[in-house]
């Protein structure tokens, strides 16, 4: 996107494009870890399943020439990552922080092993909505374009939010991740609640990945999460756990990461990949902010290992 001719103002109309356009791996991935964590589990492998869902979508796209089937092939596959993840941190006496660090390791060399032959080909990609249809101004029109999948995004957030505070399968689930005795008691099987979860969560994750490879940047390399898989978590300790929060923290994230690409829209080149870290920046600055004594862990589920 090019703000040519329009100045300064398109430093903050390529930030905003940049907010809509980058934070739905955040939103999809964070939503994912939401659900995982309010059943009591906490998963760090969720950039494995980022890079296997976004190698699996486009896998199946270029094949298949349906982007839509590859999304459902690369939540398939984040599924499958949330179902080993979940069975083996079912096993008596087993750390899910370190499954979760295994599970980041096995997922990213998988996805890099299977996806050798799709680095060069491309595949049908996701269809952009133009809500700056109604612009004469090239650059208007290329912030507003925005994926479908950010507005399903949008819609699941605050459908999880209803979900887990006025449904009994919130109820149940916000339940083993408060009290698992209590859940037991009532007669629900934990394991098998926190494993439904987790697959829950990496079927979402493998869709963020999917965006990825066939949205934006819309293809499929070995450098493509940057990370995000990781930063996702980070985010979801400071959106306390709550889906709605988690929309703004990724639009948040959204606009850092497009301020390098936006400055340069105005010429602004020195320092390029000093503004280009500014996600990991404020994922630092997150963390600290969430690590203060004030702000330690406020509405962690119990029953999360960093919790206890």
């Amino acid at each position: 996107m090019t703000a040519s001719g329009i100045g300064w103002y398109g430093v903050a109309l390529a930030i905003i494009g940049g907010a809509l356009r980058v934070s739905t791996p955040y939103l999809f991935v964070s939503l994912g870890e939401v659900l995982t964590e309010k059943s009591g589990r906490v998963n760090l492998g969720l950039e494995g399943i980022l890079l296997m869902g976004a190698m699996t979508g486009f896998a199946v796209g270029s094949l298949s020439g349906s982007p839509w089937l590859g999304v459902l092939a690369a939540g398939g596959a984040g599924a499958l990552l949330g179902l080993l993840h979940a069975g083996i941190c079912n096993l008596p006496r087993v750390n899910d922080i370190a499954v979760g660090i295994a599970l980041f390791l096995f997922g990213m060399g998988l996805a890099f092993y299977l996806g050798k032959p799709f680095i060069a080909p491309r595949a049908a990609m996701l269809p952009a909505l133009q809500l700056g249809a109604w612009s004469n101004e090239p650059a208007v029109r290329a912030a507003l374009e925005i994926s479908p999948l950010f507005l399903i995004g949008i819609a699941l957030a605050i459908a999880l939010r209803w979900g887990l505070a006025n449904t009994r399968w919130g109820l149940v689930l916000r339940m083993a991740g408060e009290s698992a005795d209590a859940a037991r008691a009532l007669g629900y099987s934990v394991n098998a609640i926190r494993t439904l979860a987790t697959m829950c969560g990496g079927f979402l994750g493998g869709i963020g990945g999917a965006f990825l490879s066939l949205y934006y940047p819309g293809n499929w390399n070995e450098g493509l999460s940057s990370g995000q898989g990781l930063m996702a978590i980070a985010l979801v300790i400071f959106a306390r756990w709550n889906p709605l929060r988690c929309l703004w923290a990724s639009l948040l994230f959204g606009g850092a990461s497009a301020l390098g690409p936006a400055l340069q829209t105005v010429g602004v080149t020195s320092g390029y990949y000093l503004y280009s870290a500014a996600p990991y920046v404020l994922t630092l600055a997150l963390l600290v902010y969430s690590s203060s004594t004030r702000h330690t862990l406020a509405g962690a589920p119990s029953e999360l290992s960093i919790s206890r």
